[in-house]
C-alpha cells in the first residue's frame, strides 16, 4: 500500500549545507583509483553516461549488496549542492514531461546533458516501494563538471553494505537498519523550474 505521506516522485538523500551524498558501484580497478585520487581518474570513462542515485538502498538493490559483477565496489560521493541542482536545472526527463509532444521531448533529450529517470524506490529488503527514487545520468559537459568540480570526496561503503546484508541474512533487523545513511526529503527552492520533477514536494 502506498505511504500517503510521501510523494510518488521525491528526491530523498543525505545532505548538508553545502554537499549532498550519491551513490555508484564500480569495478576495483575503477573503484581504487577513484578512492585514492578523491575524483574519478582513468581507467573511469568520460565518454559514457555515467549515473548517480541519491538512494542507497535502490543502489543495493542495483549492485546486490556489492556482490555482482562489475558492481562490488560501492563509493559514496559528496558532490556540491550547487552541482546536484545544476544538473537537474540541465535535464531531461526519459519520459515526456506532462503536456510536452515526443517530438519536442526528443529535441530536448537530444540537447540535454543530463537525463533523468525515476523507478521504484526499495525498502530494507529490497522489496519495491509505490514511490519513486530519482537516478540521474551524467553525460558530455555534466561529467565533465562531475569529475572536475563537484566531487568533494569519496568513501568505500562497500562493508558496510556487506554488513548490513550479513545483519539481515541473520534476522539481525534493528543492526542493518542502524548502518543505513539518514536520508530525508531534499526541497527544490522551485520546483517548477524543473518540468521533469512533477510531484517532487
Amino acid at each position: 500500500m502506498k505511504d500517503p505521506q510521501t510523494p510518488a516522485r521525491q528526491i530523498r538523500a543525505e545532505y548538508d549545507a553545502e554537499t549532498i551524498t550519491v551513490y555508484q558501484a564500480y569495478d576495483p580497478h575503477i573503484a581504487e583509483p577513484a578512492l585514492a585520487a578523491q575524483t574519478f581518474v582513468a581507467p573511469f570513462k568520460r565518454a559514457r553516461m555515467t549515473w548517480i542515485k541519491p538512494s542507497f538502498l535502490w543502489m543495493m538493490y542495483r549492485c546486490g549488496w556489492a556482490s555482482k559483477p562489475g558492481q562490488a565496489r560501492v563509493l559514496a560521493i559528496a558532490i556540491t549542492r550547487e552541482g546536484f541542482e545544476w544538473a537537474l536545472a540541465n535535464s531531461c526527463g526519459s519520459t515526456p514531461a506532462p503536456g510536452e509532444t515526443r517530438e519536442t521531448w526528443k529535441a530536448r533529450l537530444e540537447s540535454s546533458p543530463v537525463r533523468v529517470q525515476w523507478d521504484p524506490e526499495r525498502d530494507l529488503h529490497l522489496n519495491r516501494l509505490d514511490h519513486r527514487s530519482i537516478q540521474i545520468g551524467l553525460s558530455g559537459e555534466a561529467v565533465n563538471r562531475y569529475v572536475d568540480e563537484w566531487i568533494t570526496g569519496i568513501e568505500d561503503m562497500t562493508s558496510t553494505a556487506h554488513r548490513i546484508a550479513e545483519h539481515l541474512r541473520t534476522g539481525d533487523i534493528d543492526n542493518a537498519k542502524a548502518l543505513l545513511p539518514t536520508e530525508r526529503p531534499y526541497l527544490l527552492e522551485d520546483p517548477s523550474q524543473h518540468r521533469d520533477l512533477v510531484e517532487q514536494q
